[in-house]
């Protein structure tokens, strides 16, 4: 495991790591560990979202899959449309008291877009597979 093809990526794959992480801890502390409703979980819960935000902003500057597809977009970038409608919809379901609603659009984001999407950064040829497997 090396850490170099990090420091020598493209600034948006640096923000999009630098944003995910810190999601993916929070998001599974959210989702398994919090106590829900209490001060703590809404504030953890914001920044999450702020951060799940980024990330998926970010990777429309990321072209590696397919750079020479359409506006260099690959099939992973369909992630970018169901994680900002699953910020969305946890927003909605949470100021609207919806606990139903807000449960399923973040169990939903953190799988789709930090598990799926996650594992796919993995695939051979992607930064983070460099980082991993050298």
């Amino acid at each position: 495991m090396t850490l170099e093809p990090l420091f020598n990526a493209p600034l948006p794959v640096k923000i999009h790591v630098a944003t995910v992480v810190p999601a993916f801890f929070i998001g599974t502390w959210q989702i398994f560990l919090s106590r829900k409703g209490t001060p703590f979980h809404r504030t953890a819960g914001y920044t999450y979202l702020v951060l799940m935000t980024v990330t998926a902003i970010s990777t429309l500057w990321i072209h590696d899959v397919s750079p020479n597809g359409p506006l260099g977009l690959s099939f992973i970038h369909f992630f970018v449309p169901l994680t900002l409608w699953g910020v969305v919809g946890a927003l909605r379901g949470a100021w609207t008291h919806d606990i139903r609603g807000h449960r399923q659009a973040m169990v939903g984001m953190y799988i789709g877009a930090l598990l799926v999407a996650g594992a796919l950064a993995f695939m051979p040829g992607r930064t983070m597979y460099h980082v991993v497997f050298g």
